[in-house]
């Protein structure tokens, strides 16, 4: 699953510097996702911010089971 998303021409790369590069790629990954964020908001505004807050919900519902089962 891995080697078909590096193969996406322009976030494939980014993704695999990211998980296999130095510390710095990680830090610059990161970095380069909120800027990409703010743009968004500064782009659409409101639902820029709200979007990601109401996909969070289900990832930290799965968190907390996974928590709970351990």
């Amino acid at each position: 699953m891995a080697a078909l998303i590096y193969r996406v021409p322009l976030f494939g790369w980014m993704l695999q510097e990211a998980i296999q590069g130095p510390t710095t790629a990680k830090v610059l990954f990161i970095v380069n996702l909120l800027m990409v964020w703010l743009l968004a908001i500064l782009i659409f505004g409101y639902p820029a911010i709200i979007i990601p807050a109401l996909a969070a919900v289900p990832a930290m519902f799965v968190v907390l089971i996974l928590i709970t089962k351990g």
